[in-house]
C-alpha cells in the first residue's frame, strides 16, 4: 500500500509539474506540491531539489512527446516531406511545453537536456539518413551536425516565443522556412 501511494504521489507531482511548468517556467515547488495534492515534504522526499523535479518532469514530457511523434505515415512519404511534417508536429508538441523547456534550459546542463531527447532525436537522425539515401537531404555536413541543428533551432524557437521575440502563431511556419533550406540537397551551392 505504501508503494502504491508513493507511485500515485510521484505521478501526481510529475503531472502537476508538467501542467504548471508548461505555463510558467518559474512555477515554485510549493505551487507544484499544492497542485499535486501533496505536501512539500512529500515532494522533496521524491525529488530532493527543484533541478531534479524539473529534470523528471522534462523526461516525462519528452517521453510523452515521442509517443505523439511516432507517426507511421512518415515512413510512407519521401524523407524531405516527412522531415517537414516532423518539424511541424515537433513544434506543436514543443509549443505546448515551451515554458517547461525554458525552465530546463535554466537549470540543467545542455548535454543532459540533449540526452533526454535521445529517442526523438534518433527518429530525426533516421529520417535525415533516409533523405540522404534518397538524394533529398544534403550530405556535405555531418549527420550529427544536422540532428543538432534540428534540436537547437526548435529549442531556440521555444525560447524566442517565451521571450516575446517570436510570435507563437508564426513559429511553426518560421521553423519550416528556416529548416527546409538547411536540410535540402537542392540548396547547396554549385561547385
Amino acid at each position: 500500500m505504501v508503494r502504491a501511494d508513493a507511485e500515485r504521489n510521484i505521478a501526481s507531482i510529475l503531472e502537476a509539474g508538467r501542467r504548471l511548468l508548461s505555463v510558467d517556467h518559474a512555477a515554485s515547488v510549493a505551487d507544484i506540491a499544492k497542485a499535486a495534492g501533496v505536501g512539500r515534504v512529500t515532494l522533496y522526499g521524491h525529488f530532493p531539489s527543484r533541478e531534479q523535479l524539473v529534470e523528471a518532469v522534462m523526461d516525462r514530457a519528452v517521453e510523452q512527446a515521442d509517443h505523439l511523434l511516432d507517426d507511421p505515415e512518415l515512413e510512407r512519404m519521401p524523407a524531405a516531406e516527412a522531415l517537414t511534417r516532423l518539424v511541424g508536429s515537433s513544434w506543436e508538441v514543443l509549443d505546448q511545453h515551451s515554458s517547461l523547456f525554458v525552465a530546463a534550459d535554466r537549470l540543467l546542463p545542455t548535454e543532459r537536456i540533449r540526452e533526454s531527447h535521445a529517442k526523438p532525436l534518433h527518429r530525426v537522425e533516421q529520417l535525415i539518413q533516409r533523405g540522404r539515401d534518397e538524394g533529398e537531404i544534403r550530405t556535405d555536413l555531418p549527420l550529427s551536425w544536422l540532428v543538432s541543428t534540428f534540436f537547437a533551432i526548435l529549442h531556440t524557437a521555444a525560447a524566442e516565443v517565451e521571450a516575446g521575440r517570436l510570435d507563437r502563431a508564426a513559429a511553426g511556419e518560421t521553423l519550416r522556412r528556416t529548416l527546409a533550406p538547411v536540410f535540402s540537397a537542392r540548396s547547396l551551392p554549385a561547385g
